[in-house]
C-alpha cells in the first residue's frame, strides 16, 4: 500500500466548482439518478452536483455527477477536491427507460471512465467528516455510493476509490475505534479488504452476500439489512 503523503493537500478552486455544480443538481438527471439508488435524502449533506453547464477544462465531465469530497472543518478549504460519476442516459438506462442497475445489470460505459477524477488529483479517502462523528463504530467500503449509503443507514462510514488505492497515512484514523468493518462485495474486495485488516488489530471483514455491494442491500432489503449485516 503507497505510504507518500501528496502535497496537493486540496485542489484549487475546489470550493468554487462544488458549488457551481451544486446549483445545477435539482432537477437534473444527476438527481434523478442518485434517487433511483435510495440516496436522494443525503444527496444535499454530501453536496452532490451535476456538470450542466462544464466550466472551463471541465468539458469531458458534461453529463457526470459531481461528488465532492467535502472537509469537515469547512471555510475556504472545504472541499478538497470534485470527482465525477458518468449518469449519462445512454450508459445507465436500458431500453425501457429503466436504469440497468435496477434489474442487476452492467451498466455501459464505453470509450471514457464511469468515473474520473481532476488531472494529477490522487486518491483521497471519502467522507472523512465521518472520522470526527462520535461512533465506537466505522465504516470501510469502495467508493462514494457505498459510503452514502451507509449513511443513510445511520452508520459513519469512509470509502476508497477502489481496490489498491488505500493510503498508509490513512489508516491510523481508524485504530481509535471498538470496531471497523471493513465491507468487501467481490473476491478483488476481499484481497483489498483482508490486506487492510492486517494492518489494523480493530479491523473485521465483512463479505457481502451474493457478491451485492453496499447500496444494492440498501435498495434491494433496506437500511436495517445493512446494520444488521454487521450486527448493530
Amino acid at each position: 500500500m503507497a505510504s507518500l503523503k501528496p502535497k496537493n493537500l486540496h485542489v484549487a478552486d475546489s470550493v468554487a466548482i462544488a458549488k457551481r455544480y451544486h446549483q445545477s443538481y435539482q432537477g437534473s438527471p444527476g438527481e434523478a439518478y442518485v434517487a433511483a439508488r435510495g440516496l436522494g435524502g443525503v444527496a444535499n449533506p454530501f453536496g452532490l452536483g451535476y456538470v450542466d453547464s462544464a466550466l472551463p477544462g471541465h468539458e469531458r465531465y458534461a453529463g457526470y455527477l459531481a461528488i465532492p469530497y467535502l472537509r469537515p472543518a469547512g471555510g475556504e478549504d472545504g472541499v478538497a477536491t470534485v470527482r465525477f460519476r458518468c449518469v449519462s442516459d445512454r450508459c445507465v438506462k436500458a431500453a425501457d427507460g429503466s436504469y440497468l442497475f435496477q434489474a442487476g445489470k452492467k451498466e455501459r460505459h464505453e470509450g471514457h471512465g464511469k468515473f474520473m477524477s481532476l488531472p494529477a488529483d490522487p486518491p483521497r479517502l471519502y467522507n472523512t467528516g465521518a472520522l470526527i462523528t462520535p461512533s465506537e463504530v466505522l465504516v470501510v467500503v469502495e467508493g462514494e455510493f457505498d459510503t452514502q449509503s451507509w449513511a443513510v443507514a445511520g452508520v459513519p462510514a469512509v470509502g476508497a476509490p477502489g481496490t489498491g488505492t488505500w493510503r498508509e497515512y490513512w489508516t491510523p484514523a481508524l485504530l481509535g475505534y471498538e470496531t471497523v468493518f471493513l465491507i468487501a462485495e467481490d473476491e478483488p474486495g476481499l484481497v483489498f479488504m483482508d490486506q487492510l485488516a492486517g494492518d489494523i488489530p480493530n479491523g473485521k471483514v465483512i463479505k457481502m452476500t451474493d457478491h451485492q455491494d453496499s447500496n444494492s442491500v440498501l435498495l434491494n432489503s433496506g437500511p436495517e439489512a445493512l446494520r444488521e449485516r454487521i450486527g448493530l
